[in-house]
């Protein structure tokens, strides 16, 4: 499995401390040094049924400040996978690629029917 998150973000501490404690193994990417490409995101989008919008980190600060809650609806597939794929802080984490499929965010329900089933 590839494991992006932000090492300062609580919620990405969670879902990796749940990983360990679950005793899964994952590659770790620092998604604030490392982030997803234009290529990998529009595979993991595709692939797991999952709306491009929904990889967006809506909470963030830089969401926010580009105004992306009006500008997204404007947008084709493509900007915004540029888009997403130009900074990690735009995109919601974690970020979980198994061989299932995907998963933005934690939520350790999903987290727990996508992988320990």
């Amino acid at each position: 499995m590839l494991f992006f998150c932000c090492p300062k973000c609580s919620t990405c501490k969670k879902a990796q401390k749940w990983l360990d404690d679950n005793q899964l193994s994952y590659t770790f990417r620092d998604i604030t040094l490392d982030n997803p490409t234009k290529e990998e995101l529009k595979e993991w989008t595709q692939g797991s049924g999952t709306l491009l919008r929904k990889a967006f980190n809506t909470s963030g600060m830089k969401y926010r400040a580009l105004g992306l809650a009006q500008k997204l609806k404007d947008m084709t597939e493509d900007e915004m996978l540029e888009l997403l794929a130009t900074d990690g802080m735009l995109v919601k984490r974690p970020v979980l690629v198994h061989k299932g499929g995907v998963l933005f965010g934690f939520r350790q329900t999903q987290w727990e029917e996508a992988l320990l089933k």
